[in-house]
C-alpha cells in the first residue's frame, strides 16, 4: 500500500486535504457492504424525500471520469482550467476527482444498480472544473506557477454556468498558508448568488494544524473527519473555522480505471457534505447558502458540548434532520457579500449591512454629544461677557 496526496496546481495548495490511501481492487458487488458513511448521517431516511434531483454539484478538483459506470449520465461537460497535464486513459488523471464525484452523486451499477459506489445524492449532476492536478502528474509544478489563479476562477466559472452546490475536497495547510484576496472575493462572489460552498478542512492535525484555505473563508461550509466508531479522525485538522464533520476514513470511492479504493481525508467528508446540500437543496430550493449552513448545523448529530468545538465543529452532518427542520423555514434573500477578509469568524463574516449598521448606530450620540460641548461653550462665553 501507499500513500498519495495531491496537492494543487495553481496556488500552492499543498492539499493534505487530499490523501488517499488505495487498496487492492475490492468486487464492484462488495463495496456496498463498506460504506458506512452513508448510515452515519442518515442518508437513505432523506432519500424518502429527495435523491437530488434537479441539483448539480460543481466539483473543483483534478478531472472527473464522466464514462465510469458509477457515474454515467450524471457528468456534465468538464471545464478544464488547467489546460495541460495528464489527459484520459494517463495514471495519473481524474483519480481525485472521480472519487470525489462518486462519494457525492455515484448512484451504482450492474442489474438494479446493486453493484458500486452510491452517493450522497445519487441523482444529482456533477459539474467537474479542473483547477488542479494529481500529485503524481509530470505538470504539477509547472500548473502550479503557471495557473496561480484557478481555483478563484472556476469558483467564478462554477457560480455562473448553472452550479447549485460547490465542493472543494482540496487546501492549502501548509506552514505559509494565507488568504489569497481572489479566492476570498470568488468565494463570496459565489454566495451572493446562492450557491453554497463546501470545503475541507484540512488534513494537518498531526502536522501543525496549520489553518488550511478555502475551508477557514468567510462563508465556507467547512468539513472536518471522523471515523467509522463516531471519534474525530487523527489527521483531521482542528481550528476555530470547522462548520460539521463527517465520515473520513475508509470510504470507498470509484476510481477512472473501474476499480475501487478505500481514502481517508477530510475530502471525502467534504464531498459527504456536498451531497447533503444537495438534498437539501433539491427538497427546498430557495433556501439561502446562511440558511442551508444553520441547518447544517442546528440538526447535526453529537453535538459537542457547548454546541460546536474545532473537532468537530456543531457535530455530524444529518441532511435527513436538516430536510425535516427546512419545512418550517421561510426562504430569505441571499445576504449581501461579505466585506473583505480581515478577521476570524465563525459564520459567514460581516456583511455590508452589519458594516453601516455599526456605522449609524454611533451617529445620534456622537450629535448628541457635539451638541453638548456647544451648549457648554455658549454657556462660558455669555457668563465671561456678563462679567
Amino acid at each position: 500500500m501507499r500513500t498519495t496526496v495531491l496537492r494543487g496546481t495553481a496556488i500552492a495548495l499543498a492539499c493534505a486535504a487530499l490523501a488517499v490511501l488505495p487498496a487492492v481492487p475490492a468486487q464492484a458487488d462488495a463495496i456496498r457492504a463498506q460504506q458506512w458513511g452513508l448510515e452515519a448521517i442518515h442518508a437513505q431516511q432523506a432519500w424518502h424525500t429527495t435523491k437530488g434531483e434537479g441539483i448539480t454539484v460543481a466539483v473543483l478538483d483534478t478531472g472527473v471520469d464522466a464514462n465510469n459506470p458509477d457515474l454515467t449520465d450524471q457528468v456534465l461537460p468538464e471545464k478544464d482550467l488547467v489546460g495541460f497535464g495528464a489527459g484520459p486513459g494517463d495514471r495519473s488523471w481524474a483519480q481525485h476527482g472521480t472519487g470525489m464525484a462518486s462519494v457525492i452523486a455515484g448512484h451504482g451499477h450492474g442489474a438494479g444498480r446493486d453493484d458500486g459506489v452510491l452517493g450522497v445524492a445519487p441523482a444529482a449532476k456533477i459539474l467537474p472544473v479542473r483547477v488542479i492536478l494529481e500529485d503524481n502528474d509530470p505538470q504539477r509544478q509547472r500548473a502550479r506557477t503557471e495557473k496561480a489563479g484557478a481555483l478563484a476562477d472556476g469558483i467564478r466559472w462554477a457560480a455562473d454556468h448553472g452550479a447549485d452546490v460547490i465542493n472543494m475536497s482540496l487546501g492549502d495547510d501548509s506552514e505559509s498558508a494565507h488568504p489569497e484576496p481572489r479566492e476570498d472575493a470568488a468565494i463570496q462572489y459565489a454566495l451572493g448568488k446562492g450557491i453554497p460552498v463546501v470545503a475541507s478542512a484540512g488534513n494537518g492535525g498531526l502536522k501543525g494544524n496549520h489553518v488550511s484555505y478555502p475551508a477557514a473563508y468567510p462563508g465556507v461550509i467547512a468539513v472536518t473527519a471522523i471515523t467509522h466508531p463516531g471519534n474525530r479522525a487523527g489527521f483531521s485538522t482542528r481550528h476555530w473555522y470547522a462548520t460539521v464533520s463527517a465520515p473520513g476514513e475508509g470510504i470507498a470511492m470509484a476510481n477512472p480505471d473501474n476499480t475501487y479504493y478505500l481514502g481517508w481525508g477530510t475530502s471525502p467528508a467534504a464531498a459527504f457534505v456536498s451531497g447533503a446540500v444537495a438534498l437539501i437543496r433539491s427538497a427546498h430550493r430557495d433556501l439561502s447558502p446562511d440558511q442551508i449552513r444553520r441547518l447544517l448545523t442546528s440538526t447535526a448529530q453529537d453535538t459537542p458540548e457547548g454546541g460546536r468545538n474545532d473537532d468537530y465543529g456543531a457535530g455530524l452532518v444529518d441532511p435527513a434532520a436538516a430536510i425535516k427542520a427546512a419545512a418550517d423555514l421561510k426562504p430569505t434573500p441571499q445576504k449581501p457579500s461579505p466585506a473583505a477578509y480581515a478577521h476570524r469568524y465563525f459564520g459567514p463574516g460581516p456583511t455590508a449591512d452589519d458594516t453601516d449598521a455599526t456605522t449609524t448606530g454611533w451617529l445620534p450620540w456622537t450629535a448628541g454629544a457635539a451638541g453638548l460641548v456647544l451648549i457648554a461653550a455658549s454657556l462660558v462665553v455669555w457668563r465671561r461677557r456678563s462679567s
